[in-house]
């Protein structure tokens, strides 16, 4: 477990969150199946990492600083 990434590229974590948020809406009386939450954790992760690229262009193009 020598490499690092960003939290929102964690399957892990966009795991637990989306099982977090299938407790409470079960709780609502709206249930979310297995095969569910496992599409909307792909989902996630692609849309973060998406939007971490995005964040990474951004920041570049209004850094003060220039790249060597």
């Amino acid at each position: 477990m020598g490499d690092l990434k960003d939290w929102y590229h964690s399957k892990t974590i966009w795991g637990a969150l989306i099982a977090i948020g299938a407790s409470v809406l079960h709780a609502a009386g709206i249930d979310i199946d297995a095969g569910d939450q496992s599409q909307i954790v792909d989902s996630l992760v692609n849309i973060a990492g998406a939007i971490g690229g995005l964040l990474a262009v951004y920041g570049r193009l209004t850094a003060s600083t220039a790249i060597r």
